[in-house]
């Protein structure tokens, strides 16, 4: 690991590909964003359940948006100390290890075209081994059978790929190669974990795994730490060399930037889904409520842990009250609406759009609206939508406590939708703990600058970074003991009524 920052850097740079955008931040020695790019990114949808993107546009739209967030500021290349990826995870990229050429678009993590390979492997047995190795449920949306699938399209892509003549990776690792001008293949633990081929507790790809999903094991990256460096870029793209010392996936990388770096500590991201993540220390929980087991990042030597739950409808609960319902004409309307109601009037929305989440996982169940009397009003129906926003979230807290025996002092958040107070106030009320707002929503590209500025020296260790943690609102639960509990007692009902 580095330990001497560049002479006179200024900034780190954070580069974050997500689903919708490429986006990149510069951050100062306080943590402070000085400058920004965005560019956004065109999913592509050949086939129903079937999402991909073009690589090259994640790539362009990446080298793009840096030099938007450079020319912000105006920064010299020295004034960068270093660079941190953060990305998409799951999303899978298959190219050619001579040219660098993609064999075939991304397989998103939203595709569901692998979901008849999932079932024959379920119905073969394997689920409760690659569960009891990865942390992970036999799912679509990792990207084991992604990785098989683009291979079964040509038997000369199989061979290709048995020969080593290509290389699979996440997103971060396909930007990585082209930022090192194909002289890195590697990814970080946090993305491995995501694979169904790593094996969390060996640290290692796992043997068995490779043969069970049919990957071969010479188009792998080499798997690092995600503080540490990975390479430099080429000299090309920015006109100087500049280290590559941070990577980790989205979530883990929010979690870093929440600073969450005690067992115990919980973020939620609240964007068109939800993602809660607990940290869980050096243990490596085996959850029984339908949570994944996952590495949380890795640094000097060490793996934290965490446990994650993924709640399929948040911010598409707010999309669907504009867009379908069309009871409200902007997102954050929805605040004001449901404000004109003390309560919900007996209402209750559960958002299964597309199934169900953690803890429940759910596919076959669908979205419905329990205890309309002519009473209720629109108000109350908004209201009924934001809680259940807040309601699957306490799900999955309970489910945490439950699987890792922690106790959660309290909940910090990011995301679009925590600028409503009113959803924040209630998430507060039904889970009983505080809500810590922090000043910085840039949470994702915040995790992925302190985790490649811890490496090149630009903060000096871990405990320099308490000194950016500033929280814009706390949140405290304002309501009874027995308020709370009749109420999550109503939402238990109406769910059990929609899985029935």
């Amino acid at each position: 690991m580095q330990k001497s920052a560049r002479k006179q850097a200024d900034f780190i740079l954070a580069l974050d590909q997500g689903t919708t955008s490429s986006r990149a931040i510069l951050f100062d020695r306080d943590g402070k964003v000085a400058g920004r790019g965005q560019e956004e990114v065109t999913p592509l949808f050949p086939s129903p359940g079937h999402v991909e993107q073009d690589p090259n546009q994640l790539w362009l739209t990446t080298l793009s948006s840096t030099r938007k967030a450079i020319d912000a500021v105006g920064a010299a290349p020295r004034e960068i100390s270093a660079i941190g990826l953060t990305n998409q995870r799951e999303t899978t990229i298959i190219w050619d290890r001579h040219t660098g050429v993609p064999v075939t678009n991304a397989v998103v993590w939203q595709s569901r075209i692998t979901s008849p390979e999932c079932a024959r492997l379920k119905a073969l047995g394997h689920e409760p081994l690659i569960r009891e190795k990865t942390g992970l449920v036999l799912d679509p949306y990792f990207s084991a059978t992604k990785i098989s699938w683009i291979l079964d399209q040509s038997p000369a892509l199989r061979q290709r790929a048995e020969n080593g003549d290509l290389c699979f990776g996440t997103v971060d690792s396909f930007l990585l190669w082209r930022l090192t001008a194909g002289q890195v293949h590697a990814t970080d633990v946090t993305n491995a974990s995501r694979t169904l081929l790593w094996n969390l507790h060996e640290g290692a790809w796992d043997q068995e795994l490779l043969k069970i999903f049919r990957v071969p094991q010479a188009m792998l990256p080499e798997v690092k730490p995600s503080s540490g460096l990975f390479g430099m870029t080429d000299r090309k793209w920015f006109g100087e060399e500049l280290p590559i010392t941070g990577i980790a996936g989205d979530q883990q990388a929010a979690t870093f930037g929440q600073q969450c770096f005690t067992p115990g500590l919980v973020k939620n991201t609240y964007g068109t889904g939800c993602f809660v993540v607990m940290n869980t220390g050096s243990s490596i929980v085996p959850s029984k409520y339908g949570l994944l087991a996952t590495a949380g990042w890795k640094m000097s030597g060490q793996t934290t842990f965490a446990l994650e739950g993924a709640i399929f409808a948040a911010g598409a609960v707010i999309q669907w009250l504009r867009d379908g319902l069309q009871i409200i004409q902007q997102a954050s309307d929805s605040e004001q609406l449901a404000s004109r109601v003390s309560d919900n009037g007996g209402v209750y929305l559960v958002p299964a759009f597309v199934g169900l989440g953690a803890p429940y996982w759910d596919a076959e169940a669908r979205g419905a609206i329990y205890g309309l009397t002519r009473g209720a009003t629109k108000e109350h129906v908004c209201r009924a939508a934001l809680e259940s926003i807040v309601l699957q979230t306490r799900d999955v807290v309970e489910s945490m406590t439950c699987d890792s025996g922690l106790s959660i002092p309290e909940l910090r958040v990011d995301g679009g939708a925590t600028a409503n107070n009113l959803l924040m106030q209630m998430q507060a009320d039904i889970l009983g703990i505080p809500v810590q707002r922090p000043q910085i929503l840039e949470t994702t590209a915040l995790g992925a600058a302190y985790l490649a500025g811890l490496a090149s020296g630009f903060w000096p260790q871990l405990a320099d970074l308490s000194h950016h943690w500033h929280v814009d609102r706390v949140f405290e639960p304002r309501i009874s003991v027995d308020h709370r509990e009749t109420w999550y007692a109503g939402w238990k009902k109406a769910i059990e009524r929609t899985r029935s």
